[in-house]
């Protein structure tokens, strides 16, 4: 099966590998179409904490497709069945996971980094971890369930927003771009901000699903931000810009009483300063990963049309030429590559 395996540091190979075969408790499923995430990108570059992949790996773990084989023990799922992954595997027994804290288990494995992929033809997947693709949701438009439901769970399980309020959400990446759009649809009043090299790309295709941006490289945010907030500050600011500076622009942003949302993991501490923090009874809040709810809450997002994702996936990358899909994301000229496997 055609196969797209990371070699080395911004080496990858598209190559035959052998058909995978299942165990008993998983199944085998034709990859229709599958996404490039953030981290995926870092792997590629092979740095910022992502050095311990063990390489040769198939990479990829945003993905949908069509099951083609079952494990003996498999009885929720038929051969035909549309799914999507939720590529996390928990260990089930930690104190965490017994707690209903799984997304954050101390033994978990992530598909594309822990074990291979899903930028191939086929790929097992354990049936306790996938979703059913609703009728009606085109495939290709699934593949984005994953990142989607790590939005859902950002802006719908822990953040504080609702109807009304105003939303800072910094960095105009997949993930950025999916909680605006998800914070935008409560009827929050969004705001999305970028720096120059979003400017070409990412912040017009914002603009075009109808959320406010702002380039941070052409206009200053201190003076946007009160106009949008009427001097008050915003009532939620989501980090997810993944750098230190994101938080730190974040408390200084925040109305006193308000919340900050990480989602974005900086690669280096922040310098944020405590006390306007503490004196502003601010709270600091995290938010990683998804769980089950979250990837029905994004399915059923697709489903009712609340996020379109036609106009959020690229779909101008091909299977034979990976790189060019990583190194556009990175000079931000895209936001969401997705390969498509042919039928």
């Amino acid at each position: 099966m055609k196969s797209i395996v990371q070699t080395g540091p911004k080496d990858v190979d598209v190559t035959e590998r052998q058909m995978p075969d299942p165990d008993d408790d998983q199944v085998v499923i034709k990859v229709h179409s599958t996404g490039v995430c953030g981290s995926d990108v870092h792997a590629f570059q092979y740095h910022n904490g992502f050095e311990w992949v063990a390489l040769p790996r198939i990479m990829g773990h945003e993905y949908s497709g069509e099951i083609t084989a079952i494990g003996g023990d498999v009885s929720q799922f038929s051969v035909g069945d549309r799914v999507v992954e939720d590529p996390t595997r928990r260990c089930g027994v930690c104190f965490q996971c017994r707690n209903g804290q799984e997304n954050v288990c101390q033994d978990f494995s992530i598909k594309g980094m822990h074990r291979d992929g899903s930028y191939a033809e086929f790929t097992c997947a354990a049936a306790t971890n996938l979703h059913l693709v609703p009728d009606d949701v085109p495939l290709q438009h699934a593949a984005i369930a994953e990142p989607l439901s790590v939005a859902a769970r950002a802006v719908l399980t822990r953040s504080a927003l609702t109807a009304g309020d105003t939303a800072l959400v910094e960095g105009p990446g997949p993930i950025g771009l999916l909680t605006a759009a998800i914070a935008d649809s409560m009827g929050a009043s969004v705001l999305l901000s970028g720096l120059e090299p979003d400017a070409d790309y990412r912040l017009p295709l914002a603009n075009d699903l109808g959320i406010e941006t702002i380039d941070l490289g052409r206009r200053e945010l201190d003076s946007a931000a009160s106009a949008f907030t009427d001097d008050i500050g915003f009532d939620v600011v989501f980090d997810a810009t993944g750098h230190r500076s994101g938080v730190e622009i974040a408390a200084e942003q925040v109305r006193k009483g308000g919340q900050i949302l990480i989602v974005g993991i900086p690669g280096e501490p922040s310098g944020i300063k405590m006390a306007p923090v503490v004196r502003g009874e601010i709270d600091i809040d995290t938010s990683y990963g998804s769980l089950w709810q979250n990837f029905r809450q994004a399915l059923s997002l697709i489903e009712e049309s609340v996020i379109e994702p036609e106009q959020i996936i690229d779909t101008s990358f091909s299977i034979d030429d990976p790189e060019t899909a990583f190194t556009t994301f990175l000079e931000a000229q895209t936001t969401k590559p997705v390969f498509t496997f042919p039928e």
